[in-house]
């Protein structure tokens, strides 16, 4: 049952006597991210601009990433890879609104966007037995209904992104081949091609690969600047150290890749857990569970890292970054000053969504 202020708003929602409720009703949340209790339930918690928690809200199962739409209070929790599920969460008053099941043959990779104006949710979805990717198409405005999809441009679909000011999606394809008959198995590892592809309506107007001798080089998260940048985070599946890990691209440009040295590449242990862009656009902050580390690159290289003990969530608080870890740590990063608050009792997921 619902109690106090979500139950009021809840009961003048039913009469029609409220306004459209916004992010305010929620809580004014800044960022989302799906977390493990300590009872071994899995939950979707709001976070504020000070790193307190504004609300949990269970989920059926283990969360990844979430898609917040763009003007009312609602959130899309996606299951982890390769789940077949995501749920629709009014955040204002904490109910399910819908619940979205992969069509047969296909399964979720964990991220999701919101066309501009809110009404299409866009999925990232693996066609496994034809082996090939695909964007899912959901209309918001009539309850989630699939309505079509779109050839992902690749093998793979992880993360998807859409671009400021349009509806322009741009494609993390990964390049890997997985079938749920053999887990997360990498079926295809020697042939593997990731790109960036940018999606207008449907249309692959734009795409970009690596060079031939990091094919191996899985590209998974992506963020995007207010000018249209795009910095993509990778996972290095090749023998041997990882080439790089970190890259930027624009529409029309060619890919640049983010210098370190071989030590700092291989403190990462070739992956590359999430990403983000610092308001201002010219800071790049990267996390690897798998290192413990943060690793902050300006200027096209790498300026410095931080120890945070399986930190995976990244995003942007204003000129810096806020971080969260598996082991309940939510920390600030700003400049050289990394300022973890009070470790929370949730084992935080990969992904910090910033609304």
């Amino acid at each position: 049952m619902l109690t106090g202020r979500r139950g009021f708003l809840a009961g003048l929602l039913a009469t029609g006597l409220a306004p459209a409720p916004t992010w305010a009703d929620a809580g004014s949340p800044s960022y989302l991210s799906a977390a493990a209790r300590p009872d071994g339930r899995f939950v979707l918690c709001g976070i504020d601009a000070t790193l307190a928690i504004t609300f949990q809200i269970s989920l059926p199962d283990r969360g990844h990433a979430a898609a917040a739409h763009p003007t009312r209070p609602e959130a899309v929790a996606f299951a982890r890879r390769p789940g077949t599920f995501a749920v629709v969460i009014d955040c204002a008053t904490g109910t399910e609104q819908a619940v979205l099941q992969a069509p047969e043959g296909r399964h979720f990779y964990g991220h999701g966007a919101f066309s501009q104006d809110g009404r299409l949710l866009f999925t990232t979805e693996n066609d496994y037995e034809a082996a090939r990717g695909v964007v899912g198409l959901w209309d918001a405005a009539r309850g989630y209904v699939r309505v079509g999809e779109w050839d992902s441009g690749g093998i793979g679909p992880h993360d998807i992104k859409r671009c400021p000011g349009s509806d322009t999606l741009v494609v993390a394809n990964g390049g890997i081949d997985t079938h749920p008959d053999t887990g997360r198995t990498k079926l295809n590892i020697p042939t593997m091609r990731p790109n960036l592809s940018y999606l207008d309506d449907g249309a692959v107007i734009e795409q970009v690969e690596l060079p031939r001798d990091m094919h191996k080089n899985s590209i998974r998260h992506l963020a995007v600047a207010p000018d249209g940048t795009v910095a993509f985070g990778m996972q290095w599946q090749g023998d041997g150290p990882a080439p790089a890990l970190v890259g930027l691209h624009r529409l029309g440009q060619e890919v640049a890749l983010m210098a370190s040295d071989p030590d700092d590449l291989r403190d990462m242990q070739g992956y590359i857990g999430s990403i983000a862009l610092a308001a201002d656009g010219e800071s790049i902050a990267v996390t690897s569970p798998r290192g413990g580390l943060v690793q902050v690159f300006h200027d096209g290289g790498l300026r410095r890292a931080h120890e945070v003990a399986d930190v995976c969530g990244v995003a942007a608080m204003g000129d810096g970054f806020a971080l969260t870890s598996g082991t309940g740590t939510l920390a600030q990063l700003h400049g050289t000053a990394l300022r973890p608050t009070a470790p929370a009792p949730l084992r935080w997921d990969n992904h910090l969504i910033a609304l």
